[in-house]
C-alpha cells in the first residue's frame, strides 16, 4: 500500500478547495469536485450567491429597485464568476462591485447609461459612513468669522459633478437623456456621524473646490475671487450671498467653523 507524503495532499487538498471554488463563482461553466452530491453542494452554491447579490442588493437600493429581476440576477452571476476582490471583508464589497463596473463589465445594451454614475453615488453613502477618521475640532473656532477667517471644510465630505441627475433617479423617474447642466453635489458624514448630501449650484460648488484647498484665504478673499470670475457688478452681492451659503454649510457641518 502506497501512502501519500504531506506535499502530495496538500497539493491535492489545493486542487479540490480550487475546484469547489470555481464552481461556487460560476457553477455553469465549472463542475462540483468529484464525488460530493449535487444536493449538498447545492446548498453552499446557493448559500454563496444569495449572500453576495443579497448584501449587494442593500448596497445599492436604487440600483436593485430599478433592475428587472433577470437582468439582476444576470449582472451579480456575471460579477460573482469574473470580479476577483481584493479584500474578503463584506463593508468593502460595494466598492469592489463598483470597480467591477467600471473595469470589467463592459458593454451591455440592457445597462441604464448612468449606471456607473448611480452606484457611485450610492457607494458614496457607505464609504463615508464606513471612514474610520475623526472629525478633528481641537483647531477650529466653531463660532469664528466664516468672512473674514479662514473656513475650514469637513474633511469627511465628497463633491462632485454628475452627468446625471443621481439623486433624482427612482421606479418612477428613470432619464432617457441627460440634463444640459451637470448635477453637482457633496456627500458629507456629520458631527454624529450621519451621512447627508445636498445638491450644489454652479456658485456653490465653485466655493467647495476653493474650500478644498483652502489653507490661507479668508471667506470674503474667496467670494472676491469668485464674483470676479463671474464678472459680477456687484462684487457685494456675491459676498453676501456666499456668506449665507457658508452659514448654511456651518449648520449642516459641511463647514466646521474657520482656523483658530
Amino acid at each position: 500500500m502506497t501512502t501519500l507524503s504531506n506535499n502530495n495532499k496538500s497539493e491535492s487538498f489545493k486542487n479540490v478547495q480550487n475546484v469547489f471554488t470555481q464552481h461556487m463563482r460560476d457553477p455553469d461553466n465549472n463542475p462540483a469536485p468529484e464525488g460530493v452530491e449535487d444536493r449538498r453542494i447545492g446548498v453552499y452554491r446557493e448559500l454563496v450567491y444569495n449572500n453576495i447579490q443579497s448584501f449587494i442588493g442593500n448596497s445599492f437600493p436604487v440600483l436593485r429597485k430599478i433592475t428587472a429581476d433577470e437582468q439582476w440576477h444576470r449582472m451579480l452571476r456575471d460579477y460573482v464568476s469574473r470580479h476577483k476582490s481584493h479584500t474578503p471583508l463584506f463593508p468593502k464589497m460595494p466598492q469592489e462591485f463598483l470597480q467591477y463596473l467600471e473595469h470589467e463589465r463592459g458593454e451591455h445594451p440592457e445597462d441604464p447609461p448612468f449606471l456607473l454614475e448611480l452606484c457611485h453615488y450610492e457607494w458614496l453613502e457607505i464609504a463615508l459612513s464606513i471612514d474610520t477618521r475623526d472629525i478633528d475640532l481641537s483647531n477650529i473656532d466653531q463660532k469664528g468669522n466664516l468672512l473674514e477667517d479662514i473656513p475650514v471644510l469637513n474633511p469627511i465630505s465628497i463633491a462632485l459633478a454628475y452627468t446625471w441627475p443621481v439623486h433624482e433617479i427612482s421606479p418612477k423617474n428613470i432619464p432617457d437623456n441627460p440634463p444640459n447642466e451637470k448635477t453637482y453635489i457633496i456627500v458629507y458624514r456629520k458631527k454624529n456621524d450621519e451621512v447627508g448630501f445636498i445638491v450644489l449650484n454652479p456658485v456653490s460648488a465653485k466655493l467647495i473646490e476653493y474650500l478644498q484647498a483652502n489653507e490661507k484665504q479668508t471667506g470674503r478673499e474667496i467670494l472676491t475671487k469668485i464674483a470676479c470670475e463671474l464678472k459680477h457688478p456687484d462684487p457685494d452681492v456675491v459676498i453676501q450671498g456666499g456668506q449665507e451659503i457658508m452659514q448654511g454649510f456651518l449648520i449642516k457641518d459641511i463647514l466646521l467653523g474657520t482656523k483658530q
